[in-house]
């Protein structure tokens, strides 16, 4: 376990500094301090850690990075200059380690970290799908391994060392995901989690705004097999379906190991069947080898989470039992997307977390291949740079095939709206709001037994606040 001579050892460079107080957890939030806790206090615009470490401290934190003079009467060991031995080794509890910068410190610490363990580290990232790719790659790596997988989405320069100081000595593999907004970002993260094996999803037009050009977005995404190790230890898990994700192999002294639905991958599937809310049925082919899988993931894009991790499953030495049991294990809780009953014997189909043209694209799939009157309620989707209007027309022209009725929130999700109807949607069927709490409003009046309702798009638009709003709740 990370213990607080582990901390100073990484902050100062002394063996057998500090003592051997375990630490429980490292937290970010005081309100999320167990006792035995390391406190960050980052610095931030709206919010400033500094203020919280004395609350910290209450509720039983024994150490807290900070940069700057705490208030109050709190041991401090100044790490900004050299320090002796003897101070790094003697000092009551609890207490400040200050530092230039608490960020980069974390990272410090977990980097340090990362690299006493001995275990492999899995790193997932694309453009679409990483959190629900992390989760099924866990499901399946932990039916033989004890497995540790990401919180949430905390996949940046924050998140990622955070999830590295959960750790412990006990894991035998971690399944970490990895963000991208900018060329250099992902080999930045790859320098601190050390990655043997790298599964890289998709290729889209996602935070275009920042990244610039999908040739950008493929090059950090492409920095994660570029910082793979060389085979035998390193392997790159790539799509061979999305051409930008192939090119890749060029830039990877790892071993490949491909997936996708040509015949020419690694691993591939065919005969693949949506059967709605019960999942997909599909024809898995690796080698001389076919499986026939049922997996409770929902639509036809789903085929290439399960095919990730399976490939992943393959080149960590499991079993194809081990795998199919992974792969059948995986419940709501792992997805995105979530089916809750909604209002007079409604289905609501609850995809609010973000929002790109591919995911709202696989999402309205899955919306026609359900039963009952198909309701969509799409809001912008944000960050698509020059792409944002062909990427907001694109998702209208494939609502119009699949829709009974589209409401659309927001001012870029307009062009969702005026494309639907350009390509024929009834006017009285289409419905323009403002924002959530309209949309919210809306809906009160409009849902009956029997519909199906499909609410999806960037986190920014807030339609979170739609599903809670209605009343829904549960399974199905």
């Amino acid at each position: 376990m990370l213990t607080l001579a582990h901390v100073l050892e990484a902050l100062t460079g002394y063996q057998s500094a500090g003592g051997s107080q375990i630490i429980t957890d490292v937290a970010l939030d005081s309100r999320l301090t167990i006792p035995g806790s390391l406190f960050v206090a980052l610095p931030g615009e709206r919010t400033d850690g500094h203020n919280f470490v004395s609350a910290a401290f209450a509720k039983g934190a024994i150490a807290a990075l900070v940069q700057r003079e705490i208030p109050g009467d709190f041991n401090t060991l100044d790490l900004r200059e050299p320090v002796t031995y003897a101070q790094a080794t003697t000092f009551p509890l609890p207490v400040c380690l200050r530092v230039e910068d608490t960020l980069k410190a974390m990272q410090t610490l977990a980097r340090y970290w990362r690299n006493r363990l001995r275990l492999r580290v899995v790193s997932v990232t694309g453009s679409v799908g990483k959190t629900t790719s992390k989760e099924v790659i866990a499901a399946v790596l932990g039916t033989r391994y004890r497995t540790f997988k990401t919180e949430g989405n905390y996949n940046n320069e924050i998140g990622l060392p955070l999830m590295l100081l959960k750790l412990s000595e006990a894991h035998e593999r971690a399944v970490l995901e990895m963000g991208f907004y900018q060329v250099g970002e992902i080999a930045f993260l790859c320098e601190i989690a050390r990655p043997q094996v790298g599964v890289v999803n998709n290729v889209y037009a996602v935070h275009l705004e920042r990244a610039g050009s999908l040739e950008n977005i493929a090059q950090g995404k492409g920095e994660l097999v570029e910082a793979l190790p060389p085979a035998p230890e390193g392997v790159a898990v790539l799509n061979y379906d999305d051409p930008w994700v192939l090119a890749m192999r060029n830039r990877t002294r790892a071993r490949l190991f491909t997936y996708g639905l040509d015949p020419a991958a690694d691993l591939w599937a065919d005969n693949i069947e949506s059967r709605g809310l019960d999942g997909i049925y599909f024809h898995l082919h690796f080698q001389r080898e076919t499986l026939h899988l049922k997996v409770p993931l929902l639509g036809r894009h789903s085929v290439h989470t399960a095919l990730r991790a399976a490939a992943v499953g393959l080149v960590e030495g499991l079993t194809w039992q081990d795998i199919v049991e992974g792969l059948q294990s995986i419940g709501a809780a792992q997805l995105r997307l979530v089916a809750v009953r909604g209002p007079d014997g409604s289905l609501i189909l609850d995809d609010t977390y973000n929002a790109s043209p591919e995911s709202v694209l696989a999402a309205l799939n899955l919306l026609h291949e359900l039963e009952g009157r198909r309701v969509a309620v799409l809001g912008d989707m944000l960050e698509l740079g020059t792409y944002e209007e062909e990427g907001h027309r694109l998702v209208g022209r494939r609502a119009r095939e699949v829709v009974d009725l589209l409401v659309t929130v927001g001012p870029r999700a307009r062009f969702i709206s005026d494309e639907a109807r350009r390509y024929g949607l009834p006017a009285g069927t289409v419905v323009e709001l403002e924002n959530s709490d309209e949309a919210l409003a809306y809906l009160r009046g409009e849902i009956r037994a029997g519909d199906v309702v499909l609410i999806k798009g960037s986190r920014g638009v807030k339609l979170d606040r739609i599903v809670p709003g209605l009343g829904a709740e549960g399974e199905p």
